[in-house]
Protein backbone atom coordinates (compact mmCIF):
# COMPACT_ATOMS: atom_id res chain seq x y z
CA UNK A 1 0.00 0.00 0.00
CA UNK A 2 1.14 3.54 -1.25
CA UNK A 3 0.94 6.12 1.71
CA UNK A 4 2.54 9.68 1.47
CA UNK A 5 4.49 11.66 4.26
CA UNK A 6 5.54 15.67 4.76
CA UNK A 7 7.77 16.85 6.88
CA UNK A 8 10.50 19.54 7.61
CA UNK A 9 13.92 19.09 6.97
CA UNK A 10 16.23 21.07 8.33
CA UNK A 11 19.06 21.56 5.36
CA UNK A 12 22.61 22.61 5.51
CA UNK A 13 23.46 25.99 3.84
CA UNK A 14 25.64 23.71 0.93
CA UNK A 15 22.45 21.49 0.86
CA UNK A 16 20.47 25.07 0.35
CA UNK A 17 22.52 26.40 -2.54
CA UNK A 18 21.82 22.80 -4.52
CA UNK A 19 17.93 23.01 -3.94
CA UNK A 20 17.81 26.22 -5.19
CA UNK A 21 20.16 25.66 -8.36
CA UNK A 22 18.10 22.49 -8.99
CA UNK A 23 14.67 24.10 -8.26
CA UNK A 24 15.63 27.38 -10.60
CA UNK A 25 17.09 24.65 -13.39
CA UNK A 26 13.65 22.99 -12.96
CA UNK A 27 11.83 26.16 -13.52
CA UNK A 28 13.73 27.54 -16.59
CA UNK A 29 13.24 24.13 -18.38
CA UNK A 30 9.59 23.53 -17.42
CA UNK A 31 9.15 27.48 -19.11
CA UNK A 32 11.73 26.79 -21.80
CA UNK A 33 9.40 23.67 -22.97
CA UNK A 34 6.02 26.13 -23.04
CA UNK A 35 7.97 28.17 -25.55
CA UNK A 36 9.21 25.94 -27.50
CA UNK A 37 6.17 23.87 -27.95
CA UNK A 38 4.66 27.31 -28.64
CA UNK A 39 6.96 27.73 -31.10
CA UNK A 40 7.26 24.74 -33.00
CA UNK A 41 3.20 25.00 -33.54
CA UNK A 42 2.56 28.33 -34.69
CA UNK A 43 5.70 27.10 -37.23
CA UNK A 44 4.71 23.61 -37.84
CA UNK A 45 1.37 23.14 -36.55
CA UNK A 46 1.85 19.92 -34.34
CA UNK A 47 2.98 19.24 -30.61
CA UNK A 48 5.49 17.75 -29.18
CA UNK A 49 5.84 15.43 -25.97
CA UNK A 50 7.97 15.64 -22.96
CA UNK A 51 10.25 12.46 -24.00
CA UNK A 52 10.87 13.81 -27.28
CA UNK A 53 11.82 17.52 -26.16
CA UNK A 54 14.00 15.81 -23.52
CA UNK A 55 16.09 13.94 -25.91
CA UNK A 56 15.86 17.00 -28.20
CA UNK A 57 17.48 18.91 -25.65
CA UNK A 58 19.56 16.78 -24.54
CA UNK A 59 21.09 15.11 -27.60
CA UNK A 60 20.68 18.28 -30.16
CA UNK A 61 20.07 21.83 -27.92
CA UNK A 62 22.75 21.61 -25.28
CA UNK A 63 25.79 19.94 -27.37
CA UNK A 64 25.05 23.41 -29.65
CA UNK A 65 24.75 25.85 -27.50
CA UNK A 66 27.48 24.67 -24.40
CA UNK A 67 26.42 28.26 -22.02
CA UNK A 68 23.43 25.77 -21.27
CA UNK A 69 25.25 23.10 -20.18
CA UNK A 70 24.77 24.02 -16.33
CA UNK A 71 21.20 22.22 -17.25
CA UNK A 72 23.16 18.91 -16.79
CA UNK A 73 24.90 20.08 -13.15
CA UNK A 74 21.28 19.36 -11.32
CA UNK A 75 19.53 15.54 -11.32
CA UNK A 76 18.69 14.59 -14.09
CA UNK A 77 15.73 12.48 -12.94
CA UNK A 78 14.48 16.38 -11.54
CA UNK A 79 14.60 17.92 -15.01
CA UNK A 80 12.81 15.43 -16.49
CA UNK A 81 9.92 15.50 -14.40
CA UNK A 82 9.82 18.83 -14.52
CA UNK A 83 9.29 18.19 -18.50
CA UNK A 84 6.78 15.99 -17.82
CA UNK A 85 4.74 18.03 -15.81
CA UNK A 86 4.81 20.71 -18.50
CA UNK A 87 3.22 17.80 -20.56
CA UNK A 88 0.91 16.94 -18.11
CA UNK A 89 -0.21 20.45 -17.96
CA UNK A 90 -0.16 20.46 -21.24
CA UNK A 91 -3.12 17.66 -21.92
CA UNK A 92 -5.25 18.96 -19.06
CA UNK A 93 -5.53 21.58 -21.29
CA UNK A 94 -6.20 19.84 -24.68
CA UNK A 95 -8.96 17.73 -22.43
CA UNK A 96 -10.44 20.96 -21.08
CA UNK A 97 -9.66 20.24 -17.42
CA UNK A 98 -7.41 23.07 -16.73
CA UNK A 99 -6.29 26.43 -18.49
CA UNK A 100 -3.43 26.98 -20.92
CA UNK A 101 -0.32 26.58 -18.80
CA UNK A 102 1.20 29.48 -17.58
CA UNK A 103 5.42 30.17 -17.31
CA UNK A 104 6.85 29.45 -13.99
CA UNK A 105 7.80 32.77 -12.51
CA UNK A 106 10.82 33.07 -9.15
CA UNK A 107 9.20 32.92 -5.91
CA UNK A 108 6.28 32.59 -7.40
CA UNK A 109 5.13 29.43 -8.44
CA UNK A 110 5.30 26.30 -7.01
CA UNK A 111 8.50 24.19 -8.52
CA UNK A 112 9.53 21.22 -6.28
CA UNK A 113 12.95 19.15 -6.20
CA UNK A 114 12.04 15.68 -7.44
CA UNK A 115 13.79 12.34 -6.31
CA UNK A 116 13.06 9.01 -7.27
CA UNK A 117 14.26 5.26 -6.94
CA UNK A 118 15.77 4.46 -9.89
CA UNK A 119 17.63 1.09 -8.88
CA UNK A 120 16.21 -1.89 -7.14
CA UNK A 121 19.21 -2.65 -5.48
CA UNK A 122 19.58 1.06 -4.30
CA UNK A 123 16.95 1.98 -0.85
CA UNK A 124 16.33 5.66 0.12
CA UNK A 125 17.17 5.35 3.40
CA UNK A 126 15.67 6.91 6.05
CA UNK A 127 16.32 7.05 9.66
CA UNK A 128 14.28 8.39 12.56
CA UNK A 129 16.06 11.75 12.65
CA UNK A 130 17.41 11.95 9.11
CA UNK A 131 16.84 11.10 5.51
CA UNK A 132 19.20 10.63 2.84
CA UNK A 133 17.75 12.22 -0.12
CA UNK A 134 20.08 11.83 -3.78
CA UNK A 135 22.60 14.77 -4.53
CA UNK A 136 21.75 16.11 -1.16
CA UNK A 137 22.61 13.20 0.99
CA UNK A 138 21.93 13.02 4.24
CA UNK A 139 19.69 16.02 5.59
CA UNK A 140 18.33 16.60 9.37
CA UNK A 141 14.43 15.90 10.28
CA UNK A 142 12.89 18.41 12.33
CA UNK A 143 10.15 16.35 13.39
CA UNK A 144 11.75 13.07 14.87
CA UNK A 145 10.09 9.92 14.29
CA UNK A 146 7.55 10.74 11.37
CA UNK A 147 8.71 9.43 8.31
CA UNK A 148 8.49 5.17 8.22
CA UNK A 149 12.12 4.18 8.39
CA UNK A 150 13.79 1.00 6.49
CA UNK A 151 13.79 -1.05 9.93
CA UNK A 152 10.79 -0.99 9.67
CA UNK A 153 9.94 -2.82 6.48
CA UNK A 154 8.91 0.56 4.88
CA UNK A 155 10.24 1.47 0.91
CA UNK A 156 10.47 4.80 -0.40
CA UNK A 157 9.84 5.24 -3.64
CA UNK A 158 10.11 8.80 -4.39
CA UNK A 159 9.73 12.22 -3.03
CA UNK A 160 9.76 16.00 -3.16
CA UNK A 161 11.82 18.71 -2.13
CA UNK A 162 9.74 21.69 -1.59
CA UNK A 163 10.40 25.67 -0.44
CA UNK A 164 7.25 27.24 0.86
CA UNK A 165 7.29 30.59 3.33
CA UNK A 166 11.31 30.39 3.80
CA UNK A 167 11.07 26.47 5.17
CA UNK A 168 12.10 23.44 3.73
CA UNK A 169 9.76 20.38 3.05
CA UNK A 170 9.94 16.74 2.00
CA UNK A 171 7.73 14.72 0.90
CA UNK A 172 7.89 11.18 0.30
CA UNK A 173 6.04 8.33 -1.45
CA UNK A 174 6.04 4.96 0.95
CA UNK A 175 5.24 1.76 0.05
CA UNK A 176 4.17 0.34 3.30
CA UNK A 177 3.42 -3.90 4.17
CA UNK A 178 -0.76 -4.62 3.59
CA UNK A 179 -1.59 -4.42 7.84
CA UNK A 180 -4.99 -6.36 8.33
CA UNK A 181 -8.16 -4.49 8.70
CA UNK A 182 -10.04 -4.52 12.06
CA UNK A 183 -13.45 -5.64 12.00
CA UNK A 184 -16.17 -3.01 10.95
CA UNK A 185 -19.69 -2.64 11.80
CA UNK A 186 -22.10 -3.66 9.75
CA UNK A 187 -23.72 -0.18 9.38
CA UNK A 188 -22.72 2.50 7.14
CA UNK A 189 -22.70 6.65 7.78
CA UNK A 190 -23.68 9.66 4.95
CA UNK A 191 -21.65 12.84 4.79
CA UNK A 192 -23.36 15.63 3.81
CA UNK A 193 -20.64 18.29 3.50
CA UNK A 194 -21.77 22.10 3.17
CA UNK A 195 -20.59 25.71 3.83
CA UNK A 196 -22.80 26.54 7.26
CA UNK A 197 -21.51 23.80 8.96
CA UNK A 198 -18.50 21.33 7.64
CA UNK A 199 -19.71 18.04 8.07
CA UNK A 200 -22.92 16.51 9.21
CA UNK A 201 -23.01 12.81 9.96
CA UNK A 202 -25.92 10.48 9.65
CA UNK A 203 -25.08 9.21 13.04
CA UNK A 204 -25.83 12.65 14.43
CA UNK A 205 -22.83 14.36 14.74
CA UNK A 206 -22.00 18.02 13.41
CA UNK A 207 -18.63 18.95 12.58
CA UNK A 208 -18.82 23.17 12.45
CA UNK A 209 -17.09 25.45 10.04
CA UNK A 210 -13.63 25.77 11.16
CA UNK A 211 -13.83 29.34 9.39
CA UNK A 212 -15.94 30.71 11.97
CA UNK A 213 -13.88 30.04 14.90
CA UNK A 214 -12.10 32.94 16.63
CA UNK A 215 -8.58 31.88 15.92
CA UNK A 216 -9.51 31.46 11.76
CA UNK A 217 -11.09 35.26 12.08
CA UNK A 218 -7.84 36.53 13.96
CA UNK A 219 -5.27 35.65 11.34
CA UNK A 220 -7.68 36.44 8.54
CA UNK A 221 -7.62 39.71 10.47
CA UNK A 222 -3.63 39.93 10.96
CA UNK A 223 -3.26 38.78 6.95
CA UNK A 224 -5.78 41.79 5.97
CA UNK A 225 -3.34 44.29 7.77
CA UNK A 226 -0.18 42.58 6.13
CA UNK A 227 -1.23 42.49 2.55
CA UNK A 228 -2.27 45.81 2.87
CA UNK A 229 0.77 46.98 4.53
CA UNK A 230 2.45 44.83 1.46
CA UNK A 231 -0.04 46.92 -1.42
CA UNK A 232 1.59 50.17 0.45
CA UNK A 233 5.12 48.91 0.04
CA UNK A 234 4.61 48.10 -3.59
CA UNK A 235 3.19 52.05 -4.20
CA UNK A 236 5.94 53.62 -2.14
CA UNK A 237 8.30 51.72 -4.56
CA UNK A 238 6.91 52.58 -7.61
CA UNK A 239 7.08 56.35 -6.68
CA UNK A 240 11.26 55.46 -5.42
CA UNK A 241 11.66 54.17 -8.36
CA UNK A 242 11.31 57.12 -10.50
CA UNK A 243 13.95 58.68 -8.37
CA UNK A 244 16.48 55.26 -8.68
CA UNK A 245 15.91 54.91 -4.39
CA UNK A 246 14.51 51.65 -4.64
CA UNK A 247 17.16 49.05 -3.31
CA UNK A 248 16.03 49.48 0.70
CA UNK A 249 12.67 49.44 -0.21
CA UNK A 250 12.73 45.84 -2.02
CA UNK A 251 14.20 44.55 0.99
CA UNK A 252 11.29 45.24 3.04
CA UNK A 253 9.08 44.62 0.45
CA UNK A 254 10.40 41.23 0.50
CA UNK A 255 10.34 41.02 4.30
CA UNK A 256 7.01 41.74 3.85
CA UNK A 257 5.98 39.42 1.34
CA UNK A 258 7.85 36.74 3.67
CA UNK A 259 5.21 37.73 6.57
CA UNK A 260 2.31 37.08 4.21
CA UNK A 261 3.46 34.07 2.80
CA UNK A 262 3.70 32.88 6.73
CA UNK A 263 0.43 33.66 7.54
CA UNK A 264 -1.39 31.92 4.30
CA UNK A 265 0.70 28.86 5.39
CA UNK A 266 -0.65 29.17 8.95
CA UNK A 267 -3.74 29.46 8.01
CA UNK A 268 -4.01 26.34 6.02
CA UNK A 269 -2.02 24.16 8.53
CA UNK A 270 -5.15 24.84 10.99
CA UNK A 271 -7.50 23.96 7.94
CA UNK A 272 -6.05 20.88 6.91
CA UNK A 273 -5.49 19.80 10.76
CA UNK A 274 -8.77 20.18 11.22
CA UNK A 275 -9.77 18.30 8.22
CA UNK A 276 -7.10 15.40 9.41
CA UNK A 277 -8.72 14.78 12.98
CA UNK A 278 -12.25 15.17 11.46
CA UNK A 279 -11.40 12.07 9.49
CA UNK A 280 -9.50 10.56 12.06
CA UNK A 281 -12.80 10.69 14.48
CA UNK A 282 -15.35 9.40 11.52
CA UNK A 283 -12.99 6.04 10.67
CA UNK A 284 -12.70 5.69 13.85
CA UNK A 285 -16.18 4.44 14.26
CA UNK A 286 -15.11 1.65 11.52
CA UNK A 287 -18.89 1.80 9.39
CA UNK A 288 -18.60 -0.54 6.89
CA UNK A 289 -19.37 1.88 4.33
CA UNK A 290 -19.05 6.03 3.75
CA UNK A 291 -20.93 7.80 1.55
CA UNK A 292 -20.78 11.35 0.28
CA UNK A 293 -21.74 13.01 -2.23
CA UNK A 294 -19.77 13.82 -5.91
CA UNK A 295 -19.93 17.81 -5.92
CA UNK A 296 -19.15 19.84 -8.16
CA UNK A 297 -16.64 22.25 -6.68
CA UNK A 298 -15.84 24.07 -10.00
CA UNK A 299 -19.38 25.09 -10.77
CA UNK A 300 -20.21 26.30 -7.06
CA UNK A 301 -16.85 28.69 -6.95
CA UNK A 302 -18.58 30.22 -9.81
CA UNK A 303 -20.84 31.84 -7.39
CA UNK A 304 -19.10 35.01 -6.82
CA UNK A 305 -21.00 35.18 -3.07
CA UNK A 306 -19.89 31.48 -2.33
CA UNK A 307 -16.61 30.70 -3.85
CA UNK A 308 -14.20 32.11 -1.01
CA UNK A 309 -16.51 30.48 1.52
CA UNK A 310 -16.22 26.81 -0.64
CA UNK A 311 -12.68 27.46 -1.31
CA UNK A 312 -12.02 27.89 2.43
CA UNK A 313 -13.66 24.81 2.85
CA UNK A 314 -11.40 22.39 0.86
CA UNK A 315 -13.73 20.00 0.03
CA UNK A 316 -11.40 18.11 -2.91
CA UNK A 317 -8.75 17.84 0.22
CA UNK A 318 -11.10 16.23 2.44
CA UNK A 319 -12.28 13.76 -0.05
CA UNK A 320 -8.66 12.72 -0.82
CA UNK A 321 -7.86 12.23 2.40
CA UNK A 322 -11.09 10.43 3.25
CA UNK A 323 -10.29 8.06 0.55
CA UNK A 324 -6.77 7.36 1.37
CA UNK A 325 -7.92 6.62 5.44
CA UNK A 326 -10.61 4.52 4.02
CA UNK A 327 -8.42 1.83 1.72
CA UNK A 328 -6.36 2.24 5.00
CA UNK A 329 -8.96 0.26 6.97
CA UNK A 330 -10.53 -1.46 4.80
CA UNK A 331 -13.52 0.93 4.52
CA UNK A 332 -16.00 1.33 1.27
CA UNK A 333 -16.20 4.44 0.34
CA UNK A 334 -19.04 5.59 -1.81
CA UNK A 335 -19.97 8.11 -4.05
CA UNK A 336 -23.43 9.75 -5.10
CA UNK A 337 -24.10 11.08 -8.11
CA UNK A 338 -23.95 15.53 -7.91
CA UNK A 339 -27.86 15.73 -9.40
CA UNK A 340 -28.97 13.14 -6.80
CA UNK A 341 -31.81 15.23 -4.72
CA UNK A 342 -30.67 14.12 -1.48
CA UNK A 343 -32.00 17.45 0.18
CA UNK A 344 -34.93 17.42 -1.12
CA UNK A 345 -36.28 13.90 -0.66
CA UNK A 346 -38.33 13.07 2.58
CA UNK A 347 -35.95 10.43 4.44
CA UNK A 348 -39.69 9.17 6.16
CA UNK A 349 -41.78 8.46 2.77
CA UNK A 350 -39.29 9.46 0.10
CA UNK A 351 -41.04 12.30 -1.23
CA UNK A 352 -39.29 14.93 -3.34
CA UNK A 353 -39.90 18.93 -2.10
CA UNK A 354 -38.88 20.27 -5.89
CA UNK A 355 -39.57 23.64 -4.25
CA UNK A 356 -37.07 23.72 -1.11
CA UNK A 357 -35.24 26.37 -1.51
CA UNK A 358 -31.59 26.79 -0.44
CA UNK A 359 -32.64 29.27 2.22
CA UNK A 360 -35.36 26.45 3.96
CA UNK A 361 -33.19 25.24 6.87
CA UNK A 362 -35.44 23.14 8.23
CA UNK A 363 -36.82 20.34 6.12
CA UNK A 364 -40.65 19.63 6.17
CA UNK A 365 -42.96 17.11 4.54
CA UNK A 366 -46.53 17.05 4.14
CA UNK A 367 -46.69 13.37 5.51
CA UNK A 368 -45.57 15.57 9.08
CA UNK A 369 -41.68 14.56 8.94
CA UNK A 370 -39.77 17.48 10.24
CA UNK A 371 -36.27 17.34 10.22
CA UNK A 372 -32.77 19.35 9.99
CA UNK A 373 -32.19 19.82 6.15
CA UNK A 374 -28.28 18.93 6.20
CA UNK A 375 -29.45 15.67 8.45
CA UNK A 376 -32.27 14.76 6.31
CA UNK A 377 -29.42 14.73 3.29
CA UNK A 378 -26.97 13.03 5.15
CA UNK A 379 -29.56 10.21 6.29
CA UNK A 380 -30.61 9.80 2.20
CA UNK A 381 -26.99 9.30 1.36
CA UNK A 382 -26.54 6.98 3.62
CA UNK A 383 -29.66 5.11 2.48
CA UNK A 384 -28.71 5.60 -1.49
CA UNK A 385 -28.85 2.43 -3.80
CA UNK A 386 -27.33 3.85 -6.47
CA UNK A 387 -23.72 5.25 -6.29
CA UNK A 388 -20.22 4.58 -7.10
CA UNK A 389 -17.35 2.81 -5.34
CA UNK A 390 -14.27 5.64 -5.07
Amino acid sequence: MLKSYKTEIDPTPEQIQIIHRTIGTCRFVYNFYLAHNQEIYQKEKRFISGMDFSKWLNNEYIPNNPEYQWIKEVSSKSVKKSIMNAETAFKRFFKHQSRFPRFKKKGKSDVKMYFVKTDKRVVIQCERHRIKIPTLGWVRLKEKGYLPTVESGCLIKSGHVSIKAGRYYVSVLVDIPDISHEELNESGIGIDLGVKDFAVISNGKVYKSINKSSNIKKLEKQLKREQRCLSRKYEDYKKRLKKKKGEATRQNINKQVLKVQKLHQRIEYVRSDYINKTINEIVKTKPSYITIEDLNVSGMMKNRHLSKAVASQKFYEFRTKLKAKCDENGIELRLVDRWYPSSKICHCCGAIKKDLKLSDRIYRCDCGYVEDRDFNAALNLRDALTYEVA
